[in-house]
C-alpha cells in the first residue's frame, strides 16, 4: 500500500513539472547586460598659475560642460616634471577614458607617453608639442615657430631693416620658447643691419621680464626693439621702459594677444602681439580626447593658426 501511494505522488509531481515546462516561454538567447554608462572621464594635467593657460583651461571646462556625459578631472602640474608624471600615473590607475597633458617640459614627456600607451588610454598633448610624439599620440596646438616669424617680420619692417634687438625667451625646457625664438632669429638673420645684442630667459613671467629689461637698459646699450616670447614678459619690459622714460622709443612685441596685452595696445604702449587661440586649443583638445575615447580616428596633429595683432586690428580681438 505504501509503495502504491509513493508511486502516485511521484507521477503527480512529474505531471505538474511537465505542464509547467509547456506553459513557460521559450528560452531567449543570452545577451550581456547593458552597462548604461556612456560617460567619458578625461584627466587633464597642466599649470594653473598662468594667465593665458587659465583662459585655455576655462575654454576646456566650458566646452566639456556642453557635452553630455563628459567629466573633466583637472589637476595642477605646478610646472614640475615629477609631479606631472605622478598625476598621469594616477589617471591611469583611475582608468580614465582619455588624458590631456600640457607638458611641464616638452623634452621630458616620454615617461608620460609610455604610461598612457602601456595602459591603452588615449593621450592628447595640447599647446606644448613634445620633442618626441610617436604615432598614435595626438597633438592640438599652434606651430610655435610661426609666432616668432610673424612677430619678427613685423618688428623688422617697423625698424626699417636696421637696429638693435633683444630677445626674451620663455622657459627653454618647452618647445614653445625654443621654436618662437628660432622663428625670430630666422627672420632677423635676413637683415644684415639688425643685430641681436641680448638674449635671456624670463620664464614667461612679467616680473622676470621687468627685471631683464631693467638690467639691459642699465647697460647703456642702444635698444631699438624687444622680441618677447609671450605677452607677460613683454608687459614687464614695458614697465621697465616706462620707468626709464623711454616709452615710445623702443618697439615691444609679445605673443598670445592676452586681455592684458590688448589693453596695453589700446593705451598705445604695446606695438605688436600674435594671437594664440586659447579657446580654439582648449576646445580642440577636448574634441580630440572625446573622439579617441569613443574609439574614433583623428588626425595626429590639429593645428590652430596664429594671427598677427597690430594697432590696426587689435579691437577685433578685445572680446
Amino acid at each position: 500500500m505504501f509503495a502504491k501511494k509513493m508511486y502516485l505522488v511521484i507521477v503527480s509531481i512529474a505531471i505538474v513539472a511537465l505542464v509547467a515546462a509547456c506553459a513557460a516561454p521559450a528560452a531567449q538567447p543570452t545577451e550581456p547586460p547593458a552597462s548604461g554608462d556612456d560617460n567619458i572621464t578625461i584627466g587633464v594635467t597642466m599649470k594653473f598659475d598662468d594667465l593665458w593657460l587659465t583662459t585655455l583651461r576655462d575654454a576646456m571646462s566650458e566646452y566639456a560642460a556642453t557635452q553630455p556625459g563628459v567629466e573633466l578631472v583637472m589637476v595642477d602640474s605646478k610646472e614640475d616634471v615629477a609631479t606631472q608624471l605622478g598625476q598621469v600615473e594616477n589617471f591611469v590607475a583611475q582608468n580614465v577614458d582619455a588624458i590631456i597633458v600640457i607638458a611641464a617640459n616638452t623634452d621630458a614627456a616620454d615617461p608620460m607617453t609610455k604610461a598612457a600607451q602601456d595602459a591603452g588610454i588615449p593621450l592628447v598633448y595640447v599647446n606644448r608639442l613634445p620633442s618626441n610624439l610617436p604615432e598614435g599620440i595626438s597633438y592640438v596646438g599652434s606651430e610655435s615657430i610661426q609666432a616668432g616669424i610673424m612677430q619678427a617680420e613685423w618688428l623688422a619692417e617697423q625698424l626699417g631693416g636696421k637696429g638693435n634687438v633683444v630677445i626674451m625667451n620663455g622657459d627653454l625646457a618647452q618647445e614653445a620658447a625654443q621654436k618662437r625664438t628660432e622663428g625670430e632669429k630666422q627672420v632677423f638673420a635676413k637683415y644684415p643691419d639688425i643685430t641681436i645684442i641680448r638674449e635671456d630667459t624670463g620664464n614667461w613671467s612679467r616680473d622676470q621680464g621687468l627685471a631683464l629689461m631693467e638690467n639691459w637698459l642699465a647697460s647703456g646699450d642702444q635698444i631699438d626693439a624687444v622680441a618677447a616670447n609671450n605677452d607677460e614678459m613683454a608687459i614687464g619690459a614695458l614697465q621697465a621702459i616706462e620707468a626709464a622714460g623711454k616709452l615710445g622709443e623702443i618697439l615691444v612685441g609679445g605673443v598670445d594677444a592676452s586681455p592684458d596685452a590688448l589693453q596695453e595696445m589700446d593705451k598705445g604702449r604695446l606695438d605688436v602681439t600674435v594671437f594664440q587661440n586659447a579657446k580654439g586649443q582648449g576646445e580642440g583638445g577636448i574634441q580630440v580626447a572625446i573622439a579617441l575615447a569613443k574609439g574614433e580616428s583623428v588626425e595626429q596633429f590639429t593645428w590652430i593658426p596664429f594671427e598677427l595683432v597690430t594697432p590696426e586690428n587689435y579691437k577685433n580681438y578685445m572680446n
